[in-house]
């Protein structure tokens, strides 16, 4: 989002007090989808639970042992459920109904609440990098081209660790990274963002 704001800052390239209300909408920009995300990350958590808590209660109170297994086996990650035999799932039903009822209602831990704040800082952090260019160069086009590489930079590094924590190859993935993110930002400015 940050590159939108910095990438249009060159079509009307200005002196100081556009480079200063660009910062602004920059920064701005970035709180709302910081928000954005952090409250998709929450919803996604109260999802989930909730999933959870309404396959628990199906496992557990399934008469059928053919239906609790198949209930289980939904839960878990398709290839383990893959090589989990009916004598194999029992065990599981068991143990699962041996567990104190599920509460009513899905609800979000601290651990999540917090997660959601992580999630916030990172997207407005993010944001810092790319536009701090335009606080230190007075000269706006030679901050443009800084804040550009800077964001070529950081979109190779997203890219290097997502292939790396992937399993994919690290180079490749971040110039991936590179040329989806540059699509993106084409894209959107090109529609008018």
């Amino acid at each position: 989002m940050v590159l939108t704001a910095t990438c249009s800052f060159s079509v009307g390239g200005g002196g100081r007090t556009e480079v200063r209300e660009m910062f602004i909408g920059a920064l701005g920009c970035n709180i709302a989808w910081g928000l954005i995300d952090a409250v998709l990350y929450w919803l996604a958590c109260f999802h989930a639970r909730g999933k959870n808590i309404m396959a628990l209660r199906a496992a557990r109170e399934k008469e059928n042992p053919d239906e609790a297994y198949r209930v289980i086996a939904e839960a878990l990650p398709p290839l383990i459920a893959s090589v989990t035999t009916a004598t194999e799932f029992e065990p599981i039903r068991q143990k699962l109904r041996q567990l104190p009822a599920p509460p009513e209602h899905p609800h979000l831990t601290k651990d999540e609440w917090l997660a959601g704040v992580g999630v916030f800082l990172l997207v407005f952090v993010s944001t810092l990098p790319v536009v701090l260019p335009f606080l230190f160069v007075h000269e706006p086009r030679q901050a443009l081209r800084v804040s550009n590489w800077i964001a070529v930079a950081l979109l190779f590094l997203t890219g290097y660790i997502y292939g790396y924590r992937t399993g994919y190859r690290p180079l490749r993935s971040g110039l991936i990274g590179i040329v989806i993110g540059a699509a993106m930002v084409g894209a959107t400015m090109a529609l008018g963002g």
